[in-house]
C-alpha cells in the first residue's frame, strides 16, 4: 500500500469542496426511481439523483454512457440491449464520437435514439482523422465545420447538446478553433461547446478566449481521470470547479486494469489491455498492477463488483458530473450501472484512494502540503 499524503488541490490551502450545481437554488437534486433491466435484479430499485451540466440548466443523469463499442466490440444487437439498459436505468446521457468504428457507433446510436431524441442529452467529438484528406482531421474551423454536419446526419438529429474538441491540434490556432464551435452554436446545430484530453491551461486560454470575444463558453472537460491515473486532480479538476464546467471522466475502470479480471502477474488475454499498444503503455507499470490486485482484493472483502466500486470513486469527486461509462456487453454493463447502488462517502473514498499514489501538487513542493486535521 502506497502512503503519501492525501493532498489538497493546491499546495499549503485547504478548501472546502464546491457543492455541485443542483436544479434547485437550494441545491437539491431531481429523484428519477428507475428499475434494472436485468431480471435478476427486478426488485432491486435505484434512485437517480440528476445533475446540472455545466452552467446550463439542463439535467443529466450521474452516469454517461460511452458508445465507443457500438459497431466495434458490439455488434448492433449488443448495442442496442446496452441501449435499453441504459434507459431502463434512466440514463439519459449518451456520448459518442465521429471516430468510433469509423462513424459506425453515431450511425448505430442514431437509430437507436429514434422516437425519444427530445428525451436525451447527446455528446459526440471530433479531430481525429475521418478520411485519407489531409485536411480530414485536426481542429481547423474548415474540418470542425465538416465533422459536425457530418455526425448529424450520422446521428439523424437536427443537433447536439454537447461538442468536443476531442484532443489538441498544435497546428491551428485555439482562437480559431473557438471561432468555429461559435459559429456552430449560432447555426444551432451545437448548444455546448466542450473540450476532451486539454490540459488545464489550455482549457483556461479556450475560456478566456471565448469570453473576450463574448463567445458561447465551454460546458463541459472529459479528462481520463481514475484510481490509477489521478493527474488531473492536480489541475484539471480546481480549474473546472472554478470555471463552473461539468465533468464527465473516461476510463473510470482504466480500462479493465480495475476490472479484477487480472492478478498482478497475469497478462491480459482479451480486451484493449490486450489489444490496444496505447493502453498496454498506458497501465504498465508494475505500481499499476500492484494497486489494481490491492483494490481488487478490498473490494471483494466488502461483496463488491471492482468496477462498481472504480465508478462510484470517481462519481464521487466533488467536481465530477457523470462518469463516462462502456462495455463490449450487457452483462459487462451492469457493474457499471450497480455503481450507483453504492454509497460513496466521503471515508470509504479516502479509504480507496490511499491505495494508489496520490500525485503531487502543480508546484511539486510534496512537503509544504498542509495535512487535514
Amino acid at each position: 500500500m502506497f502512503t503519501h499524503p492525501v493532498l489538497t488541490p493546491f499546495a499549503g490551502l485547504a478548501r472546502k469542496p464546491r457543492p455541485r450545481a443542483s436544479v434547485w437554488c437550494d441545491r437539491r437534486y431531481t429523484f428519477q426511481t428507475c428499475q434494472h433491466s436485468n431480471p435478476r435484479q427486478t426488485n432491486d430499485r435505484i434512485t437517480m439523483k440528476f445533475r446540472i451540466l455545466g452552467r446550463t440548466g439542463v439535467q443529466v443523469s450521474p452516469l454517461c454512457f460511452g458508445t465507443m463499442s457500438f459497431g466495434g466490440d458490439a455488434d448492433e444487437k449488443a448495442s442496442a440491449a446496452m441501449y435499453r439498459a441504459c434507459r431502463d436505468t434512466g440514463i439519459n446521457f449518451y456520448d459518442t464520437a465521429n471516430q468510433y468504428s469509423s462513424g459506425r457507433s453515431e450511425q448505430i446510436l442514431g437509430e437507436l435514439i429514434q422516437g425519444h431524441r427530445e428525451e436525451l442529452v447527446l455528446a459526440t467529438k471530433c479531430a481525429n482523422p475521418t478520411g485519407r484528406d489531409i485536411n480530414a482531421r485536426g481542429l481547423s474551423r474548415r474540418h470542425i465545420t465538416r465533422a459536425a454536419e457530418d455526425s448529424l446526419k450520422r446521428l439523424k438529429t437536427d443537433r447536439v447538446e454537447v461538442f468536443y474538441l476531442h484532443q489538441p491540434d498544435p497546428a491551428t490556432p485555439l482562437e480559431e478553433s473557438m471561432r468555429a464551435l461559435e459559429d456552430l452554436v449560432r447555426a444551432g446545430k451545437i448548444l455546448y461547446p466542450a473540450i476532451s484530453n486539454h490540459s488545464a491551461w489550455q482549457t483556461q486560454q479556450a475560456i478566456d478566449i471565448q469570453k473576450a470575444h463574448g463567445w458561447a463558453a465551454l460546458q463541459a472537460v472529459q479528462p481520463m481521470y481514475n484510481l490509477v491515473k489521478r493527474q488531473a486532480e492536480v489541475e484539471i479538476l480546481p480549474m473546472a470547479e472554478a470555471n463552473g464546467l461539468s465533468v464527465l471522466p473516461y476510463s473510470p475502470a482504466a480500462g479493465g486494469v480495475l476490472s479484477g479480471k487480472y492478478s498482478q502477474q497475469e497478462k491480459p488475454t482479451i480486451g484493449r489491455l490486450y489489444s490496444n499498444p496505447r493502453y498496454k503503455d498506458r497501465y504498465g507499470e508494475a505500481w499499476v498492477h500492484e494497486t489494481a490486485a490491492n483494490f481488487a482484493a478490498f473490494c471483494k472483502n466488502r461483496g463488491v463488483h471492482p468496477v462498481s466500486m472504480a465508478v462510484a470513486w470517481v462519481g464521487a469527486h466533488p467536481a465530477v458530473t457523470a462518469p463516462v461509462i462502456g462495455a463490449r456487453s450487457v452483462e459487462q454493463l451492469q457493474a457499471s450501472l450497480d455503481s450507483l447502488k453504492i454509497d460513496m462517502t466521503p471515508a470509504l473514498r479516502a479509504e480507496l484512494s490511499a491505495l494508489s499514489r496520490t500525485p503531487p501538487p502543480a508546484t511539486d513542493r510534496l512537503e509544504e502540503v498542509i495535512q487535514p486535521k
